[in-house]
This record gives structure tokens, C-alpha cells and sequence, in this order.
């Protein structure tokens, strides 16, 4: 059993170490410590400096490189779309900033913007899911009638069919057809579409713009004062649930609208721009644009629109297998 002085040993040794590191840091190693100790705050100090001013000079770079694209981006887009009149659709709480970004992009191009529509959050609660499905099915009917193929066992790509058909939807007149009409009010009830303004005309082309997982606070505050914010905040859908339903969501609109852009932040393989890459079949029919939260990608997205209409379908961004810039439309 250890007995007292055990314990005394032990608290003398403790003291006796104390007391030496405290002469020999107070004697022949005061100076070999504050000499290494100083020598390291200079070359730390030394190691910021250097990267702050790289930083400084990637800042400048970017900036020239922001402003190069601001001043060309309009020779870039000049008349590409003049004549087309697109329906911008976001999937989910997309950033006002980006939004209004590309929309600003597609009027350069000489689009006219007819409608800015949302697919709301709750697109991807799973709780709803059997409400979707029952809307779903209860909208087939009308678009048989319109001509449009739905997919039995994908609600969602029907929703989206009847959405995109309900921006498109035209008389021969060149006015939206009462059909169209009809599936905005619907959807409209069912809280499936919400729209910023009245839509008077149909949309000739669609360009989609995917969100990140959570809304910036700017799209939050402009939602409260448009009275478009929940009055509980729902829980984030699953990345992966809400990648599928996204997807089918894309699906749908290509199947009525023929061909469509795809444009987001392309974060991870969750993402839908990503799901639609990797999918042969849709990679096939609908182009995509990542980054759309810079410059470079959003004067992309109406020349991606451009080359699209003429049938030429690519995807476009920084990462590895995209193109950088569509080819010029054809006169």
C-alpha cells in the first residue's frame, strides 16, 4: 500500500523539477529560447506579409477579371436571344441575387423575361409526398389533352410537365391557352407554383435555376415581405431526397418545353446540376451552367439558352469535362 512518504518523494520531485526549469530558463537558456522564439515571429511574420500581398494581388486580378467580363458580357450577348421570351423557374429558395443576376443576363441578350417562377420547398418534403402524387395523378388528364406524355410512376416529372406546360401553354393566337391558364391555378392552389408577377404571354423557352441547400438571408427577407415565407420554418430536406426530386423535376420540363437550361451551383453529386450531368439520358436533352453565383456563369446561361434552341446541348463551368463557353449561335 503506498504509504505518506511516497507521496512527499513524489511532491518534492515536482518542486525540485519546477525550481530547476525555472534557473535554467532564468540563466543559459533565457537567451537560446527568446533568440528561437523571436527568429519564428519573424518569419511567421514575414510568411503573412507575403501572403497577404499575393492575396492583394489575386484581389486585383479578379477584380480586373470581373470588370473585363462586365464590359465584354454585353458584345458577348449581344441579340442572341432577341425574339425569345423564357420563363425563369427556381427549384427551391433560390438567391435573390443570383435570380436577378441571370435574369439581368438573359435581358442583355435581348430575352424577354416573361415570367419568374418558383417551385416552392415543399416540392421536396417528404411529407407531402403523397399530396404531390394525388395532384399529380389528378392532372394527367389534362395534359393527355394537351398532347403531353406523362410518366406513371413519377409524380414529380408530372407536376413539372403541368408547371412547364402552364408557362408555355399557347393559343393560336399567340396568347396562353385556357389550359395553361387553368394549370397555373392549380398548381397556384396547391402551393406547387408561386409567380412573381402576372404572366400575360407564353414563355418560349425555360431556363431552370437550382439553390443551394439553405436560403441566403436576402431571399428570406424579400419572401417575408412578398408574404411567401412559412409560417414555421420547416426542417432541410434530405441532400438526396431533394436531388431526386429536383431531377424529376427536370425531367418533366424537358419533356414539354423540349429543351431547357439547367443552371446552379453544381457543389456536390447531391446537387442537380451534377444528377443531370450524370445522368446519360438528361445529360443527353438538357444543358447545364455551375457557378452562377459569378459573373462568368451567368453571362454563360443565355448563350447556353441560345445554342440549346438551335439543338446543340453541352454543359458548362469550371470543373473537369465542361465546356467554357457554347459555341456561337448560328445566323
Amino acid at each position: 500500500m503506498i504509504d505518506f512518504r511516497y507521496h512527499l518523494v513524489s511532491l518534492i520531485s515536482v518542486f525540485i523539477a519546477l525550481a530547476v526549469g525555472i534557473i535554467l530558463g532564468a540563466g543559459p537558456l533565457q537567451g537560446a529560447l527568446g533568440e528561437t522564439l523571436t527568429r519564428q515571429v519573424d518569419t511567421l511574420r514575414e510568411e503573412r506579409n507575403v501572403l497577404r500581398a499575393q492575396l492583394d494581388d489575386t484581389t486585383g486580378k479578379l477584380a480586373a477579371d470581373e470588370a473585363f467580363l462586365a464590359a465584354a458580357g454585353p458584345r458577348l450577348l449581344d441579340e442572341v436571344l432577341t425574339g425569345r421570351r423564357v420563363a425563369v423557374v427556381g427549384l427551391g429558395d433560390v438567391p435573390s441575387g443570383t435570380r436577378a443576376g441571370v435574369i439581368d443576363q438573359l435581358e442583355t441578350a435581348g430575352a424577354d423575361v416573361v415570367v419568374s417562377a418558383k417551385l416552392p420547398m415543399s416540392w421536396t418534403e417528404a411529407d407531402d409526398e403523397s399530396t404531390r402524387t394525388t395532384v399529380a395523378d389528378g392532372l394527367r388528364d389534362t395534359l393527355a389533352d394537351a398532347g403531353v406524355e406523362t410518366i406513371e410512376d413519377n409524380p414529380v416529372a408530372t407536376l413539372a410537365s403541368a408547371v412547364t406546360l402552364a408557362l408555355t401553354g399557347t393559343e393560336s393566337a399567340g396568347e396562353r391557352s385556357m389550359t395553361a391558364l387553368d394549370l397555373e391555378q392549380q398548381l397556384t392552389t396547391f402551393g406547387l407554383l408561386r409567380t412573381a408577377d402576372e404572366q400575360t404571354v407564353p414563355a418560349t423557352a425555360v431556363v431552370l435555376l437550382s439553390a443551394a441547400a439553405e436560403p441566403d438571408e436576402a431571399t428570406a427577407e424579400a419572401e417575408a415581405e412578398d408574404g411567401d415565407a412559412e409560417t414555421a420554418t420547416p426542417e432541410p430536406a434530405n441532400p438526396r431526397y431533394a436531388g431526386d426530386v429536383w431531377a424529376g423535376a427536370v425531367l418533366g420540363v424537358e419533356r414539354v418545353a423540349g429543351t431547357a437550361v439547367l443552371a446552379g451551383p453544381a457543389t456536390d453529386g447531391d446537387d442537380v446540376v451534377q444528377r443531370v450531368r450524370s445522368d446519360d439520358g438528361l445529360a443527353r436533352e438538357v444543358s447545364t451552367v455551375s457557378e452562377v453565383t459569378e459573373l462568368a456563369g451567368r453571362i454563360t446561361v443565355p448563350l447556353a439558352l441560345a445554342s440549346t434552341l438551335t439543338g446543340y446541348v453541352d454543359h458548362y463551368g469550371p470543373e473537369a469535362d465542361t465546356a467554357v463557353i457554347p459555341p456561337a449561335p448560328e445566323d
